[in-house]
């Protein structure tokens, strides 16, 4: 079965990593540039995991994991973050969050969250993580 996943983030470099990395591994991967776009692309097709990026212009990422979790209960959302404080964790986590990321994160920590929330265990040795990139 292929994930469906939507990556949101307003860094083109980010959302192109990411879709590549998780293409590769066989995902069926969309992008947004923010959270107001996140959303309709929300209302047109059905996704089984959100990543999303918690610094956006307009709709932020703790308001899009908000409504998310109030409007498609079933989707999965893990936060992406480069502001990671002891109270944003709890505020992620109180909000619905699944998992989250620190950045910068490496892609097999990227990898074993997304394959942890959509139940398929940690991810075996990815030849992407062996690059050291950093998201």
């Amino acid at each position: 079965m292929t994930t469906k996943i939507l990556v949101v983030d307003d860094e083109t470099y980010v959302r192109d990593l990411l879709t590549r990395v998780l293409a590769r591994r066989g995902h069926d991967v969309d992008t947004a540039t923010d959270g107001e776009s996140a959303l309709q692309r929300m209302s047109e097709r059905h996704y089984d995991l959100v990543l999303t990026d918690v610094v956006m212009p307009g709709i932020d990422g703790f308001d899009l994991l908000r409504r998310v979790k109030a409007n498609y209960p079933g989707v999965t959302v893990i936060v992406l973050t480069g502001y990671a404080r002891k109270q944003s964790i709890s505020d992620f986590m109180l909000y619905g969050a699944d998992e989250y990321l620190s950045k910068p994160f490496q892609v097999q920590a990227l990898l074993d969250s997304v394959d942890r929330v959509v139940g398929r265990g940690p991810s075996p040795a990815d030849p992407a993580s062996a690059t050291g990139i950093d998201a």
